[in-house]
């Protein structure tokens, strides 16, 4: 039987020990190949400028940055110590002059309309407090024609692989926090709910055994 989503949290990650061992966790994933970037370019998200939502440490957005030329990229969090962390690592990268940041949730994004030729967000849908306003938000600030990618855990994964995430999953103070993740994300069945009540209309749907993805384009008046 299918569990009920248990929300997890609307205010990010807060407090220097626990941003210190997310970006831990964050930096041993991009270590392993193991975050969506290359999955961001694969789905044509690699040009001109993108807008991040939940960004995080910065890693997706800063290897995104990375492997791509002529990019700039702003980072949307919600998280004020995330932020600050997420700074250093812009420095360690050496691309000040290409990143920016706002904080702010993704509910309400304070950017004008239109400005973007992407978006794309990496383990944070099951986060965010208002997901169809959210998803309003991102077309609203992407050019027409601009395109999308969200990626996220699934809630109904098969306890097998729930056992071999737990187990890759460093360091081990991070355990925790992937069930509480998990048991507040979507089934690819939830997507096409939250779809239908946003102003999101070309989309297409994935899933994998570890989790969900979310492709589409702004429609071009």
């Amino acid at each position: 039987m299918k569990k009920n989503r248990i929300p997890e949290t609307d205010s990010g990650i807060q407090g220097e020990f626990n941003v210190a061992v997310y970006d831990q966790f964050q930096r041993n994933m991009r270590d392993r190949g193991l975050i969506e970037t290359k999955e961001i370019i694969r789905s044509g998200i690699d040009t001109g400028s993108a807008l991040e939502i939940g960004s995080g440490p910065g890693y997706v957005g800063l290897e995104w940055l990375k492997q791509t030329a002529g990019t700039r990229l702003t980072a949307l969090e919600i998280s004020p110590d995330m932020i600050v962390i997420a700074k250093k690592n812009v420095r360690e990268y050496g691309l000040k002059g290409r990143w920016e940041a706002v904080e702010s949730s993704g509910a309400k994004i304070p950017l004008d309309e239109g400005l973007f030729d992407a978006v794309f967000s990496c383990g944070s849908l099951h986060e965010w407090s208002e997901p169809v306003k959210t998803l309003n938000e991102l077309i609203r600030v992407l050019k027409p024609g601009g395109k999308f990618f969200i990626g996220d855990l699934r809630r109904d994964i098969w306890l097998p692989i729930r056992w071999f995430m737990k187990m890759i999953c460093k360091p081990k103070q991070i355990r925790p926090g992937l069930t509480t993740s998990i048991n507040a994300a979507y089934t690819p069945n939830e997507i096409p709910a939250l779809l239908a009540n946003s102003v999101v209309r070309d989309y297409h749907v994935k899933s994998n055994p570890f989790g969900i993805t979310l492709t589409g384009r702004k429609e071009i008046p």
